[in-house]
């Protein structure tokens, strides 16, 4: 699947004008993470495992 194809949801910490977006897509053997600015960059694709450690240290802050 190309990640044109992919279902990308914006971070509800984004900004309403479009500055500092993160956009994830996610999969059951992948997490994508793209930049909204520049949606022809290859997205950082990482494990669900490392998302879910990731969003936890996240938000306990």
């Amino acid at each position: 699947m190309s990640t044109t194809e992919l279902s990308w949801y914006k971070s509800s910490y984004s900004s309403a004008d479009g500055d500092n977006c993160v956009e994830v897509a996610m999969q059951p053997e992948t997490v994508h993470i793209r930049d909204t600015k520049d949606t022809d960059l290859h997205p950082l694709t990482i494990s669900p495992t490392a998302w879910a450690a990731f969003t936890a240290h996240a938000g306990a802050r």
